[in-house]
């Protein structure tokens, strides 16, 4: 049953409900809330109610995405956030009815955007290990970022979330909390070891202050890094090779996983490292059944 008019919440109020509907009986992450905030703030702006959300506003919505150049897979989640949101206000009585359920989306291309090649990568590795040969402590920052998100493929959110005690130097691995407060370990080779290394003797130690926190890589103020500067790092780094594609760090995730597989990695290694909860994710970095792949990490990533 739906609210009285005069009872029904307003669309921001009602999008603070559905978020914390995420967070508290759904446990949806951090990042996961984020973006559903900034697709269906979007979706509810100049609403004066949720009477009006009906399915014709959607699709001028996502039309509009649409004409604006959003990309097929941006647009297929903007559709599936609103989709959700919709489900939960009419099961909520904040709707008569769930437009949502009629609401189509473009599927997805499965293909992957370009990568940097192995030597593509290892020049901007090269590069930003001279740059931080003099034991500058943001440049010894900016090479750690480069070799963990390579070595490790971890998204440049689960980089920056990452703290002191996530970290295990003697097994060279790292626990990361990814979408959906799923936890795993992921392992690093010896020169992202070697990094890490002169960035907690050197770097570090150079940027801390006496009130930052306890996060293992640290912006020059002393905060925690921010992920938009870990961004503009992998993008300068890469613009200074010439030929390699202009990719943030998400290119370097791909890059891992594709030059992994093109190594002989399993393919469910990989999953396991990139943490997706489905196989059929991974194998959109390759044409090559599961029966070839036969090598885990030391033997097929470029940099173990």
């Amino acid at each position: 049953m739906s609210f009285p008019p005069e009872l029904a919440p307003g669309p921001a109020a009602a999008l603070e409900a559905f978020l914390q509907h995420l967070v508290l009986e759904r446990g949806r992450s951090e990042h996961t809330v984020r973006a559903y905030r900034g697709d269906l703030a979007g979706l509810l702006e100049g609403m004066d109610g949720l009477e009006g959300l009906d399915l014709a506003w959607l699709r001028r919505w996502l039309a509009a995405g649409h004409e604006a150049g959003l990309g097929r897979a941006t647009l297929a989640r903007r559709a599936a956030a609103a989709r959700s949101f919709t489900a939960w206000a009419h099961r909520t009585g904040l709707m008569a009815v769930d437009p949502g359920v009629r609401l189509a989306s473009p599927r997805p291309r499965r293909s992957l955007p370009a990568v940097p090649t192995v030597e593509q990568t290892g020049a901007v590795l090269d590069a930003a290990g001279s740059g931080a040969a003099q034991e500058h402590p943001v440049a010894l920052r900016d090479l750690l970022v480069l070799e963990l998100l390579y070595a490790t493929g971890v998204r440049v959110a689960e980089l920056c979330g990452l703290d002191l005690d996530d970290v295990d130097p003697s097994r060279r691995a790292l626990r990361v909390v990814g979408k959906g407060d799923r936890e795993r370990t992921v392992v690093y080779g010896v020169p992202a070891s070697d990094a890490l290394r002169r960035w907690l003797a050197a770097g570090r130690p150079a940027l801390a202050r006496p009130g930052s926190p306890p996060a293992l890589l640290l912006g020059a103020r002393g905060g925690r890094l921010d992920t938009r500067v870990a961004r503009r790092v992998v993008h300068q780094a890469l613009a200074a090779v010439p030929g390699a594609p202009d990719v943030g760090p998400h290119g370097l995730r791909h890059a891992a996983a594709t030059h992994m597989l093109q190594g002989g990695a399993d393919l469910r290694y990989v999953q396991e490292l990139l943490g997706h909860a489905k196989l059929a994710t991974t194998q959109l970095y390759t044409q090559v059944t599961v029966e070839r792949l036969k090598v885990v990490h030391e033997q097929a990533h470029p940099r173990a």
